[in-house]
């Protein structure tokens, strides 16, 4: 069965921006949270000196992490196409 890649990168693109802008409401109203959560996610990596007191760049940062989400759903529809061949 092959993948419409168009409605996977659709659901990928879609996913992300949901998923940007839940984190970036997380970082806006309890970061104290979100710090907790990044830290465990880099294990091992002192980001004391990266943080900022509030999140910055949304308009860039949900446009450029939807549209790289879009891409990778549209080349994974592609790759898996190709091997159900």
């Amino acid at each position: 069965m092959k993948l419409n890649q168009m409605a996977l990168a659709n659901a990928f693109g879609i996913l992300a921006a949901v998923y940007y802008v839940a984190c970036y409401f997380l970082a806006l109203l309890a970061p104290e949270v979100y710090k907790s959560v990044a830290l465990t996610w880099f294990h091992m990596i002192d980001l004391s000196i990266a943080w900022r007191d509030a999140p910055m760049g949304f308009g860039l940062g949900i446009v450029t992490f939807t549209a790289s989400s879009w891409v990778s759903g549209w080349l994974l529809g592609a790759v898996y196409n190709k091997f159900v061949k």
